[in-house]
């Protein structure tokens, strides 16, 4: 598997094709397009996003060490930006997560170009994937 590293520089390099920002947005929509729709069960108020202007659903798995995340918004833009969120974090240990330094959101330009609404929706899904993290990895020294 891919490092963090790896995998946000293979965004950083997708999205280095094009200047304009419109192909850049058209990218991002693709992307999530591509993400598989969440099941009904999981969009439940506690999965709920708070801070995010469109609604957002995240939700964790954790199994062998490692979180896996599924997610959706009704905001097609917002869909695929969680769809980049999740290649970079889903499937990590916690450890990887709380470490990871995200940089393909400022390289790609992404903070210049979201409103803020959408900037600090998007940090509340990172936040909300980070204290995933740290509870799976306290409980995991718990045990």
């Amino acid at each position: 598997m891919k490092s963090i590293d790896e995998v946000q520089q293979e965004i950083i390099d997708e999205f280095s094709i094009f200047d304009d920002w419109m192909d850049k947005y058209a990218l991002i929509i693709e992307q999530g397009n591509a993400l598989p729709p969440l099941d009904e069960k999981y969009k439940t108020p506690e999965n709920i996003i708070q801070g995010c202007q469109s609604r957002v659903w995240l939700q964790p798995d954790y199994r062998d060490g490692k979180l896996y995340f599924q997610a959706e918004s009704d905001a097609v833009i917002v869909k695929g930006l969680l769809a980049l969120v999740l290649r970079v974090f889903s499937g990590r240990t916690p450890d990887e997560i709380l470490n990871a330094d995200l940089r393909f959101m400022k390289e790609i330009g992404l903070t210049e170009h979201l409103s803020p609404t959408r900037a600090n929706g998007l940090l509340a899904v990172i936040k909300q994937i980070r204290f995933y993290a740290l509870a799976y990895k306290t409980k995991e020294e718990q045990q």
